[in-house]
């Protein structure tokens, strides 16, 4: 199977990629050394595809589990949830010795390796991603939280999985828009890192939704290589990750949470970062539309909503933890593959991008 290592030292661990891996996840979890009671996190919808199964393979190999469920949707990312699932591993006698499985979506990951990171001051956690935000992205890198009003992640931890098990035919279960919306992610990859995935990219078959191992392993390694390089976003090079998020994420907290998806509101954050990119860095404008089109072709929204002021996104964009020192930092793109960090973007330039944002392609 292809097996990406994310490597950090004592924190290193390896990202495993394979069809059918949802079924074999209680030999891995043992093989990666875990011991001790399982706490399965999960939402109500993916657990009646793949709650049994896991607690059945956790159960062969040998370790005692519980299921503790979520309400789907990005609302459950809240300290509430994260108190509720606490509390409920103590009423259920987990204890230090106690590891977390987090079986689900970005949701669930973020949630449940946040709760990792504060039960008894911390313990293990195993990512199960089951969607494709989760799989390239949010479930490597160790990057746990929950949201506030006031905006995406504004609270949490950085803790690291010990083991990530990516089945990629956990993708077949998800609805169509929950689907192509996560490969925003992808295109941000190919954008910032590996220009050469775009022709794979326009090449893929959207008739169904069977994913390529390879194709997930190789946007894997991607994050897994600039993580190594900034595992705590101190240096720079993890912030280049955040293309198209530092106006997404701000479109994304100006609705309630789940009306944009994330993927949707990352595609529109990237129409602004190519808009901005085209007038700062001077990406070709050719470079520019080929990423458009990638983003239209997996039906993601290029145009805002009227509904959504522009003074809601600056004030959320305010409170982002992208921006340092009252400095607005736009990871921006020189052509394609090569992405910077800027925080020479100007509020007029900011205002003109918006407008731009609101006109139909």
């Amino acid at each position: 199977m292809p097996t990406v290592s994310v490597t950090l030292d004592s924190r290193s661990y390896d990202v495993l990629v394979e069809d059918g891996l949802i079924a074999r996840v209680g030999e891995h979890i043992r093989n990666a050394g875990l011991t001790g009671k399982a706490a399965i996190i999960t939402d109500a919808n993916v657990a009646l595809h793949y709650a049994e199964v896991v607690k059945h393979s956790l159960a062969e190999a040998g370790f005692a589990s519980t299921l503790h469920l979520i309400p789907p949707g990005e609302s459950s990312k809240s300290m509430d949830q994260a108190e509720h699932l606490c509390r409920s591993m103590i009423e259920h006698h987990h204890d230090r010795l106690s590891f977390v499985v987090a079986l689900g979506g970005g949701v669930v990951g973020d949630l449940a390796g946040f709760v990792a990171a504060i039960f008894f001051r911390g313990v293990p956690f195993v990512q199960i991603p089951t969607t494709i935000v989760a799989q390239v992205d949010s479930a490597v890198g160790g990057k746990t939280g929950v949201n506030t009003p006031e905006g995406k992640n504004l609270l949490g931890a950085f803790h690291q999985p010990r083991l990530v098990l990516t089945d990629p035919e956990s993708l077949t279960h998800l609805p169509p828009r929950v689907f192509r919306e996560g490969f925003a992610e992808v295109i941000k990859h190919a954008a910032i890192r590996d220009a050469g995935m775009l022709d794979e990219l326009e090449q893929l078959d959207l008739s169904n939704q069977k994913t390529c191992p390879h194709l997930l392993a190789r946007n894997t390694a991607i994050k897994a290589r600039i993580v190594e390089e900034d595992e705590r976003e101190t240096s720079g090079a993890r912030a280049l990750l955040n293309f198209g998020h530092t106006i997404g994420h701000a479109i994304e907290a100006s609705v309630p949470y789940g009306t944009i998806l994330h993927g949707e509101a990352i595609a529109l954050g990237m129409r602004a970062a190519l808009h901005l990119s085209e007038r700062i860095t001077g990406l070709p404008p050719e470079d520019s539309e080929r990423i458009l089109k990638l983003l239209e072709k997996f039906q993601l929204p290029l145009t805002l909503n009227g509904n959504i002021s522009n003074g809601q996104i600056l004030t959320h964009m305010a409170r982002d933890k992208k921006f340092l020192a009252g400095k607005r930092r736009f990871v921006l793109l020189k052509r394609n593959g090569e992405a910077v960090l800027s925080d020479e973007v100007t509020q007029v330039q900011i205002e003109e991008t918006l407008a731009a944002l609101r006109i139909p392609r």
